[in-house]
């Protein structure tokens, strides 16, 4: 890994609060990734499951994690199962963890070879009642492909039916949303990393400059600074292309005028930043551009301040879509007919502003969290408000992450991240 080790104390911490919340003489278990296969021998390289990482920090394909507070041997309280390493697999693929290596990691004293699951797993099946089964629930999960985990919950539960079944995704939505101080401590990491790809590319983009060649210098300077790289499919939108939400292509040339929409952030030891940014390609604004921009900025002032415990998503955006309403009347994008007349089901702001303006972020970039649940000192929320007007050929996003406190304003983990219009035109003909 590219990281550096990250203090075993966080998933020694993890894992007993999720146990705290297990059912007596229960077990949870909990399987790494696959690595998902291209074709002929390619594969896609290996990213680690999000909670078997959260509660181990192990960091490995062919992984398992298996959690049993009530286990009469103390040794199978915490259990890892990792695939055995040997000379071959040292050189073909590089030294996998030895079993003190995934102490070190994990703090997990017992530590067998995936060899012998069957046999271990049958002796304490029969000790307990209930397993917890890890399936994905988030509310932006669209699964297709069989994972690891589905395949192991169909082997246990064809050898075993007569246990019960019990869900792991409720205890850790919860657990996760709320962040631990080593956590928070990635996070900020991640943004650091963001902040020196934002201002690398700042007095690189040029009339002419293409939208990959803004990827590639992103890419260069996170990979440099210990990051796998994107901690989500870059978003590098010049001119209309901002108004397409997911625009990925980033193949289009940068042209004098425009604006180019910069959605791309750093993920640092699998922990997500999440950045947007707009910025002119000739290096100064119009004063049309400029008004946008500035209408965009102010919501999102605005929209951070309402990040506070309590508060409940869902009217959030409520009160956010009523600033958005006034900036947008002020722009004279909408007039007073468009409110009276709106539908309230999709509100006449949401012509030019049509996403959620917060969600979670931490291990994933879209992260763990109940919406339905007030919100808590310690989550880390992304603001990122945004106008898009096809009609005059540009869209404007600002986006930072910042953490929940338990008084006053959100801390803004990105408020290094340069993103006032005048500083932003600086830095670009500096």
């Amino acid at each position: 890994m590219k990281y550096h080790p990250i203090d075993n104390t966080l998933f020694i911490k993890n894992r007993k609060k999720f146990m705290a919340q297990m059912k007596p003489k229960s077990i949870a278990v909990f399987n790494s990734n696959d690595i998902y296969p291209i074709s002929a021998d390619s594969g896609m390289p290996f990213q680690q499951h999000r909670d078997i990482f959260y509660l181990s920090g192990i960091d490995q394909e062919e992984s398992m994690l298996l959690l049993f507070p009530d286990a009469h041997k103390e040794k199978h309280r915490e259990v890892l199962f990792l695939k055995e390493t040997n000379e071959h697999i040292a050189v073909w693929e590089g030294a996998k963890l030895n079993k003190e290596e995934a102490f070190r990691v994990s703090g997990i004293k017992t530590v067998y070879w995936l060899q012998d699951l069957e046999k271990v797993f049958y002796e304490i099946m029969a000790d307990c009642d209930t397993v917890y089964v890890n399936t994905n629930e988030h509310y932006r999960a669209k699964v297709e492909t069989q994972t690891r985990e589905d395949r192991f919950t169909l082997w246990w539960k064809s050898k075993y039916p007569a246990h019960s079944v019990a869900k792991s995704n409720p205890i850790l939505q919860r657990l996760r949303s709320v962040k631990d101080p080593i956590e928070i401590d990635l996070i900020q990491t991640a943004c650091n990393i963001t902040e020196k790809g934002f201002r690398r590319v700042l007095p690189f983009l040029k009339p002419g400059v293409w939208e990959y060649n803004l990827e590639a210098e992103l890419l260069h300077e996170f990979i440099n600074n210990r990051s796998r790289g994107f901690a989500y499919t870059p978003i590098i939108a010049s001119g209309n292309n901002a108004n397409i939400l997911h625009y990925t292509e980033n193949n289009q040339q940068c042209k004098e005028g425009e604006l180019v929409l910069l959605d791309t952030a750093a993920e640092y030891a699998n922990y997500s930043s999440d950045l947007t940014r707009t910025i002119p390609v000739s290096g100064r604004f119009t004063q049309r551009q400029k008004e946008v921009y500035q209408a965009v900025l102010a919501v999102k002032k605005e929209a951070t301040a309402m990040l506070v415990p309590g508060t409940i998503w869902e009217d959030y955006h409520v009160e956010v879509g009523k600033l958005m309403t006034s900036q947008l009347l002020a722009l004279k994008l909408l007039d007073k007919a468009d409110i009276q007349n709106e539908n309230p089901e999709w509100p006449a702001y949401k012509q030019y502003f049509m996403h959620g303006t917060s969600h979670h972020i931490g291990l994933d970039t879209h992260d763990y969290g109940l919406l339905a649940e007030p919100m808590q000192a310690n989550m880390v929320f992304t603001v990122e408000p945004g106008i898009y007007i096809p009609e005059e050929g540009f869209g404007i996003r600002l986006e930072d992450d910042v953490v929940i406190q338990e008084k006053g304003n959100p801390i803004n983990l990105m408020k290094n991240i340069p993103i006032e219009a005048e500083e932003i035109e600086e830095l670009m003909n500096a």
